[in-house]
C-alpha cells in the first residue's frame, strides 16, 4: 500500500514533479493557438499548415494516450513519465528551431507522443504514491495547479509571441523538463501494476492514430479535390474499420469495445464528441479572429480568452457538487445551450470590437456553460461503467474529446470556405468566422438534445466518483484513475 503523506517533504516533491509534467502538456495545448498567426507569417505557411500545427500534436496524443498508460503500468510509471517529459522537451526543442512548416508539423507529432507518455503517468504517480487518506487531496491539488497552468497559457503565450518570439512558446518546455525530470528521478518512488503483462496493443494504437491522421488530412486538403485526398479518405475509413476489428478480436485491446455495451457510456461519449468538437473549433478560430480581424496583439488576444479558464477553476468543484445533488442530466442539457449562446454572441466580434462590450460577454456566457457541463460529464462517464473500469472509461472519454477537437479544427475551415490565405485577410477570415460559430453552436445544441434524451437522471449509488474536482482545461475533460484499468 502506498504510504507517502502529502505533508511530508517527499509528498511535496512528488506533487511538484507531477504538476510540472502535466503543466507542460496543458500549457502547450493552450499557448500554440495564440502563436499561429505569427508562425504563419514567419514560416510563410498557409492555413492548412496552421491546422496541422495544432492537429499533428492531437493525432498522436489522442491515438496513443491509452497505450502510454499501459506502458507505465508494465515498465514503471516513473520511468515512462520521465521518458515522456524528456521526449516532450526534445520535441519542443525541435519545434523551437524548426526552419519551415514541415519540420514544425513533424516535431508537433513527436510532441504528441511525449504527451501520451507523460499525461496519464502524472496522475498515476500520485495515485500510486500517496497514502489513501491523502490521495484525494493530492489529486485535487494536482488538478488545481494544472488548471492554473492552463489559465496562464494564453497570457504567457501572447507575451512570448509579442516579445521573445513564437519559438519560445516551445522552447519554454525545455527548462521545465530539466527541472521536472531530476525531481521525479530523485523523489518519486517507482511503481508498476503486478497484473500488467508484456502484451501491448501496438497495432490498435497505430491503426487508431493512422485513421485520425488520414481522415484529418482528407478534411484539411479537401479543398484541392485531388485523387490523393480521396485515397486518404478511403484509407482513413479502412484504418478505422481495421481498428474496430482489432479491438474486438484482440486478447488485450487498448480500447475494449465491450465498454460501449453500456448505452449510457455510449451516449455520454457522443455528448462529449459534440461539445469538445465545438470547443476545439472555437479556441482555434477565436485566437485567430482576435488577431487577424480585430487587430489585437498576441498578448491581448491570449489575455482576452482567460475568463473561460478562470471560471472553470473557480466554479468547477461547485458544479460537481450541484450535479451530485440534482443529478447530471439537467446540467448536461443546459451547459451546451449556454455555450451555444456564447458562440452566437461571438458574432459581434469583428473589426473595431470592444472587449468589454463584445468579447467579454460572449466569453463569460461560454465559461458559465463550460462550468455547468464539464463536471457532470465526467461524473456521468464514471457512473456508466463498473467501478473497476472507471479509469478506462475516463481515458476513452479523454481520447474522444481530443479526437473531436482535431476533427473540428480540420473540418471548420472547409465547411466555411476558408482558403489557404484566409488568415492573412481580415475580411476573408471574418466572413468565414461567423458561419463557423453558428456551426459550433448547432453542434452544441445537438449535444444538449442528446444529453437530455439519453442521460439518466441519477447515477447508480455505488458508482465511481470524480477525484479531480477542480479542472481548468478548456479542450479536454479531466483524466480520472488509471486509464488502463
Amino acid at each position: 500500500m502506498p504510504d507517502v503523506r502529502l505533508a511530508s517533504p517527499q509528498g511535496r516533491w512528488i506533487l511538484l514533479a507531477t504538476v510540472l509534467g502535466s503543466s507542460m502538456a496543458l500549457l502547450d495545448s493552450t499557448v500554440v493557438n495564440v502563436a499561429l498567426p505569427r508562425i504563419g507569417r514567419d514560416l510563410d505557411a498557409g492555413l492548412a499548415a496552421l491546422q496541422w500545427t495544432v492537429n499533428a500534436y492531437m493525432v498522436t496524443l489522442a491515438g496513443l494516450i491509452l497505450l502510454g498508460g499501459a506502458l507505465g503500468d508494465r515498465f514503471g510509471r516513473r520511468r515512462i513519465f520521465v521518458l515522456g517529459v524528456l521526449w516532450f522537451a526534445a520535441a519542443s526543442l525541435l519545434c523551437g528551431i524548426a526552419p519551415n512548416a514541415g519540420v514544425l508539423i513533424a516535431a508537433r507529432a513527436l510532441q504528441g507522443i511525449g504527451g501520451a507518455l507523460l499525461t496519464p503517468g502524472s496522475l498515476a504517480l500520485i495515485q500510486a504514491s500517496f497514502h489513501p487518506d491523502d490521495r484525494g487531496r493530492a489529486v485535487g491539488l494536482w488538478s488545481g495547479f494544472g488548471g492554473v497552468g492552463a489559465a496562464v497559457g494564453p497570457f504567457l503565450g501572447g507575451w512570448l509571441v509579442d516579445g521573445a518570439g513564437w519559438r519560445w512558446v516551445f522552447l519554454l518546455n525545455v527548462p521545465l523538463a530539466l527541472l521536472c525530470a531530476p525531481i521525479a528521478l530523485r523523489h518519486v518512488p517507482e511503481s508498476s501494476d503486478e497484473r500488467a503483462h508484456t502484451r501491448f496493443d501496438v497495432l490498435g494504437a497505430v491503426l487508431g492514430a493512422a485513421a485520425l491522421a488520414l481522415l484529418t488530412y482528407a478534411l484539411i486538403e479537401a479543398r484541392t479535390a485531388s485523387w490523393g485526398v480521396a485515397l486518404s479518405a478511403v484509407a482513413g475509413v479502412a484504418a478505422a474499420v481495421a481498428f474496430v476489428v482489432v479491438e474486438r478480436r484482440g486478447k488485450d485491446p487498448m480500447m475494449p469495445l465491450d465498454v460501449f455495451a453500456s448505452r449510457q457510456f455510449t451516449a455520454v461519449n457522443l455528448v462529449t464528441l459534440c461539445v469538445y468538437a465545438a470547443f476545439g473549433g472555437f479556441f482555434f478560430l477565436a485566437a485567430l479572429q482576435l488577431q487577424v480581424v480585430v487587430g489585437w496583439s498576441a498578448l491581448a488576444a491570449g489575455t482576452a480568452l482567460l475568463p473561460t479558464t478562470v471560471l472553470m477553476l473557480l466554479l468547477s468543484a461547485r458544479s460537481g457538487e450541484l450535479a451530485e445533488r440534482l443529478g447530471p442530466r439537467l446540467q448536461l442539457a443546459a451547459g451546451p445551450l449556454f455555450c451555444a449562446a456564447g458562440m452566437v454572441l461571438m458574432l459581434r466580434v469583428g473589426p473595431g470590437a470592444s472587449y468589454l462590450a463584445d468579447v467579454l460577454p460572449a466569453l463569460l456566457v461560454l465559461g458559465v456553460g463550460m462550468v455547468t457541463l464539464v463536471a457532470p460529464l465526467t461524473a456521468s462517464v464514471l457512473a456508466a461503467v463498473d467501478t473497476a473500469r472507471a479509469g478506462l472509461a475516463s481515458g476513452v472519454n479523454n481520447a474522444a474529446a481530443r479526437a473531436a477537437g482535431l476533427v473540428a479544427v480540420a473540418a471548420l475551415p472547409l465547411l466555411t470556405g476558408m482558403g489557404e490565405e484566409a488568415y492573412r485577410s481580415a475580411p476573408a477570415f471574418d466572413d468565414a468566422f461567423g458561419p463557423a460559430m453558428l456551426i459550433c453552436a448547432g453542434v452544441l445544441v445537438a449535444g444538449s438534445v442528446l444529453a437530455f434524451t439519453t442521460v439518466r437522471r441519477r447515477p447508480p449509488p455505488d458508482c465511481a466518483r470524480p477525484e479531480c474536482r477542480t479542472h481548468g482545461s478548456v479542450l479536454t475533460p479531466p483524466l480520472e484513475g488509471d486509464p488502463t484499468s
